[in-house]
């Protein structure tokens, strides 16, 4: 069974872009997986195909109403769909490796992209949406967020990567950024591959590399070290 994955939207022209290209558009092509986009303004019921209001209390902005976006979630995922309903959100649970991962490991996913300054909290509830961030930082609508978590996810099914171990030392993939990368030529504006790396020694090497993400993370990423057993 393939990673299907409906995406319910108001640009569902944003589809698949960058989705439709390299490892995920090859996939895509290859029936690994596949991707519905839905344009939650089709389930509006007036003539102006009205998808937001004022927000209840007061204040800037229009939120998303809760029946609308409703019919959309129960038309794309009826009952006894088992993939999890996500909503892209500044406010959700930051997107992580080990998430990632484990939606990769199931059917799918229904992504609900947000827009204007939120979604009625009464549907979040009702229809069980799991609230995700892809950072710290706000972005015009759920869309780009959807695009990057898909990227993670897609990626990392079987048979898009050519080397299933291509991703085993990758930043996060053991809660540690990922070590420098060189290649040929040897010297490069008068700086050299490191000479560990062509000593042959495959322990040596194993340890550079694990020193130098160590490094790296608590230059860049301290709170990644608090769970991590440092090499002695």
């Amino acid at each position: 069974m393939s990673f299907s994955a409906s995406v319910l939207t108001l640009y569902p022209e944003m589809f698949p872009g960058a989705l439709g290209v390299s490892l995920a558009g090859r996939a895509l092509e290859a029936g690994t997986w596949s991707l519905e986009a839905i344009q939650i303004r089709d389930f509006a019921t007036d003539r102006h195909r009205t998808v937001d209001d004022t927000p209840a209390g007061g204040g800037a902005g229009m939120v998303m109403r809760a029946d609308v976006l409703a019919k959309a979630i129960d038309h794309s995922s009826p009952p006894g769909d088992p993939r999890p309903r996500l909503l892209m959100s500044p406010r959700g649970k930051p997107l992580t490796q080990v998430r990632v991962r484990e939606l990769a490991a199931g059917p799918g996913a229904v992504i609900v992209c947000g827009h204007f300054e939120g979604v009625d909290q009464r549907v979040i509830d009702a229809r069980g949406l799991e609230e995700v961030s892809v950072g710290d930082f706000i972005l015009s609508g759920g869309e780009p967020a959807a695009l990057v978590l898909l990227d993670a996810v897609v990626r990392l099914l079987p048979g898009v990567m050519g080397n299933t171990l291509s991703g085993d030392e990758e930043s996060f993939e053991n809660g540690l950024l990922e070590h420098p990368h060189y290649t040929r030529p040897q010297e490069f504006e008068g700086r050299q591959i490191p000479e560990v790396l062509t000593s042959g020694n495959h322990q040596k090497i194993a340890a550079w590399r694990r020193a130098e993400s160590e490094r790296l993370t608590k230059e860049r990423r301290p709170d990644l070290l608090a769970a991590q057993p440092l090499v002695k």
